[in-house]
């Protein structure tokens, strides 16, 4: 369609439009115009010679003082031109892109000279500069935008400024950064700024008209483009230039708040480092857990419709824990150092000052700098989650007997109340009584037993998952469809009816509650569903047991259960 426009406009100029230029007429009757061979076409009338010529620029219509121009105007229009005015002009939007050239520069910029032309001048981490025609569109993202020729569509800057000093087809859009309209600017469409300002020349055009959002709040463009440059594309938050003052301003400005925290929240804030400090595994642990387990929570609220109210409470929650988080980690690190100069401070608050100083040192160290970063953030957070779980677990009362102190993975004490063995004095001559074997100790008595570590657990758990799978394969012609339903209905039966199950009886493994009350249904059930819990957040449920304090996996905790160690000499069936 724009191909046909073209060719007919030339035509129609010299079959009806040479009148424009006042005392131009048509050839009259029996009047034949006379073409030379270099393409000049001359008639003659009343008024005058009229002399057309024909080129590759356009046509151009002269007859005395009077001249019309009939061709391209720049690279994306047709006109018709009176003298020195522009009378009538089309102009096409969409022109296909110059042997299809596009100039895109990451990290560096990007120049297209005057006098060349390219479909689209794009700079990310760098500078556009159009000089030449752009069939499209230029960009820049963290960096300054400049465009003195011809643009067919639009020119956007994010992050940096915008000057243009020749005609834009589409919109000039600045984002978080200032745009200028130079003298021959010529935007068709809106002009629109964004957290900026716009300076415009009483000569340029605006035909869309101007938007401006919150015009004039954000300045400094070019430290956003050095912080950019500088410490973003080396992996690293700070850098010792006095360009990216703003970024020192903001790590000065949080440092300070994170000071005011720990000097109102002292006692929180030593709870949570003494956590860090004991238990860094677990305290990573749950810093991960909850990450997987958010959208589980966020669809179990949703689905029950009243909770819809709490989850802005939630994410207010997790936003605090995190921020608090970083304060904890800040302390962590800064007494861990005082304590190795045995400086003898124990101030949580100078704590963290030192930890944010030393902090600060860090975040300039490329690539490094966004590793302490990320460290800092899931450290801090993991310790306040599992704090919290430490917290309710002694406000349940739900924490280990005292006579569980002495025992760990592989024993070494002995419940009281149990018999004792290489005793002194006159019971220790045998006698028939003695030889009876001693009463199944209760409920109460093997919750003091030593915990199960991670291995012997994931032992018999895997002697489980293989008679099971060869069982369900021997019934079913299917295979072992429905696997994992199965298992957790063995379990289930097998930690009601007999406390443990084959591959626990293997490993002299028992399942007992941490309050001493024998192994309820419910208590069993809930347990086997817990492992479904366990397992979908790949995993990390069962890996608990490697770090937690009482060797419990996730299950265990919600069904307040533990698993123990048996002496080998008991018999479980």
């Amino acid at each position: 369609m724009n191909k046909v426009i073209q060719s007919l406009l030339p035509a129609a100029a010299l079959s009806g439009l040479l009148a424009l230029g006042g005392g131009i007429a048509p050839a009259g009757a029996g009047q034949s115009p006379v073409m030379s061979a270099s393409g000049v076409v001359t008639t003659a009338s009343p008024h005058g010679t009229t002399e057309v010529r024909i080129g590759s620029h356009g046509i151009n219509v002269e007859s005395g003082s009077s001249r019309i121009r009939i061709g391209r105007i720049g690279r994306s229009g047709l006109g018709i031109t009176d003298n020195a005015s522009t009378v009538v002009t089309w102009h096409d939007h969409h022109h296909s892109c110059p042997d299809d050239q596009e100039l895109v520069a990451v990290f560096h910029s990007v120049r297209l000279p005057a006098g060349k032309s390219a479909c689209d001048v794009v700079a990310v981490f760098g500078n556009s500069k159009a000089d030449g025609d752009v069939s499209d569109s230029v960009v820049a993202i963290m960096g300054d935008l400049q465009a003195t020729g011809s643009v067919g569509n639009s020119t956007v800057s994010v992050f940096g400024d915008s000057s243009i000093n020749g005609p834009v087809r589409g919109n000039a859009v600045a984002i978080f950064g200032d745009l200028k309209l130079g003298p021959k600017a010529h935007v068709y469409g809106q002009v629109v700024n964004v957290f900026g300002s716009v300076q415009r020349d009483p000569g340029s055009v605006i035909d869309g008209g101007t938007a401006n959002i919150m015009s004039g709040v954000f300045h400094g463009a070019s430290g956003v483009q050095s912080w950019a440059e500088h410490c973003l594309i080396l992996g690293r938050l700070l850098a010792p230039r006095l360009d990216i003052g703003w970024a020192w301003g903001i790590a000065g400005g949080l440092l300070l708040f994170y000071l005011l925290l720990a000097l109102l929240f002292h006692e929180g804030l030593q709870k949570c480092i003494q956590t860090l400090d004991e238990h860094p595994g677990a305290s990573v642990l749950a810093a991960i857990a909850m990450t997987l387990l958010t959208p589980v929570l966020m669809l179990a609220l949703v689905m029950t419709v009243v909770g819809i109210l709490a989850i802005p409470l939630f994410w207010l929650a997790l936003l605090g824990a995190g921020i608090f988080g970083r304060v904890v980690a800040l302390g962590w690190l800064g007494g861990r150092i005082l304590r190795g100069t045995r400086s003898g401070v124990t101030h949580p608050v100078l704590y963290v000052l030192l930890g944010g100083i030393v902090a600060l040192a860090l975040y300039m160290v490329p690539v490094l700098g966004f590793i302490v970063y990320a460290l800092i953030g899931t450290l801090g957070f993991g310790a306040v989650i599992y704090s919290l779980l430490l917290a309710l677990r002694a406000a349940r009362g739900t924490a280990a007997p005292a006579g569980f102190a002495g025992f760990g993975p592989t024993g070494g004490s002995v419940p009281p109340g149990a018999p004792q063995s290489g005793v002194s004095g006159p019971d220790a001559t045998a006698s028939p009584a003695a030889a009876t074997p001693p009463p199944a100790p209760t409920p109460m008595e093997l919750a003091t037993l030593a915990r199960a570590g991670f291995w012997i657990r994931m032992l018999a758990l895997l002697i489980d998952l293989v008679l099971v799978s060869f069982a369900l394969s021997a019934i079913e012609h299917h295979g072992t469809d429905g696997l994992l339903l199965v298992l957790a209905t063995y379990g289930a039966l097998m930690w009601k009816l007999r406390g443990t199950t084959v591959g626990g009886i293997i490993c002299h493994l028992r399942i007992v509650r941490i309050d001493g009350q024998p192994v309820s249904w419910e208590t069993a059930i809930l347990r086997a569903l817990g492992c479904f819990l366990s397992l979908i957040a790949a995993g990390l449920g069962f890996f608990w047991i490697a770090f937690d304090r009482e060797r419990q996996a996730w299950h265990d905790k919600i069904a307040g259960t533990v698993v123990v160690l048996t002496p080998k000499t008991q018999g479980l069936v």
